[in-house]
C-alpha cells in the first residue's frame, strides 16, 4: 500500500464504518457465516491500514503511542486536523 496520509485516513474511516455496520448486523444475526467472514476480512484490512498509517505518520490514537521517554502524541498535528 502506497498511500498519502489523507488517503489512508479515508480508507481507515471507510473500513471502520463497514466493520461497525456489519457488527451491528451480527448482534442480531450471530449465526450468519457470510457476515462473519465479511467482518473478519474487513477487520484484517483495517488492521493493515492502521498499521501502515501509524508506521508512516504516527499513532492514530493516544493509546498507540510507543514511547518510553516522551509523550510523543502531542508532537505532530493530530489525525483529524487534516494537516
Amino acid at each position: 500500500m502506497d498511500k498519502t496520509k489523507n488517503n489512508l485516513l479515508q480508507l481507515i474511516t471507510e473500513i471502520g464504518f463497514a466493520i461497525d455496520d456489519v457488527a451491528l448486523y451480527l448482534d442480531t444475526h450471530p449465526d450468519d457465516a457470510e457476515a462473519l467472514t465479511y467482518y473478519n476480512s474487513y477487520k484484517n484490512e483495517y488492521t493493515k491500514a492502521v498499521w501502515e498509517y501509524e508506521n508512516t505518520f504516527g499513532p492514530l490514537c493516544y493509546y498507540n503511542v510507543n514511547s518510553k521517554n516522551e509523550w510523543t502524541w502531542v508532537n505532530d498535528p493530530w489525525p483529524w486536523e487534516g494537516v
